[in-house]
């Protein structure tokens, strides 16, 4: 006995839908990679193979190729950052302190602002990097 059935084999396939669906994932993937932007001074950071994200913390430290020193986005002196450490470490509370130096800068500049952090009670230092693109 055999059974007739109403269902046919389609004789071609719409691409619309599945057009749509790559069209929304693209789109998503392409506005959610501008999510992660820095914000504050460009600097060109060393590179390192083994480069971990970093928390956010309001005791950053940007140190430029030409030797300027910034606390966020504003200007500081060498001789200002440790009373400027004290006043943000009281108001936060957080022992971790971000040095983002340019590449080529000398590490006795990189020195002097640990020292300066040091001495106002800032014991722990994170030195960002960028990953290292060649291997």
């Amino acid at each position: 006995m055999k059974f007739s059935t109403e269902n046919k084999p389609l004789s071609s396939f719409n691409f619309s839908s599945l057009t749509d669906i790559v069209m929304l994932l693209l789109i998503f993937f392409l506005l959610s990679s501008q999510f992660v932007m820095q914000t504050g001074v460009k600097v060109k950071l060393p590179g390192s193979k083994s480069n971990e994200p970093l928390t956010t913390s309001n005791l950053s430290v940007t140190i430029t190729n030409e030797g300027t020193v910034y606390i966020g986005t504003e200007v500081t002196a060498l001789s200002e950052l440790p009373m400027k450490f004290s006043i943000m470490k009281q108001a936060d509370k957080d022992n971790n302190l971000i040095i983002r130096a340019d590449k080529t800068v000398p590490i006795e500049m990189v020195i002097k602002v640990i020292d300066a952090a040091r001495s106002a009670g800032i014991d722990k230092f994170i030195i960002e990097t960028e990953k290292d693109r060649l291997n």
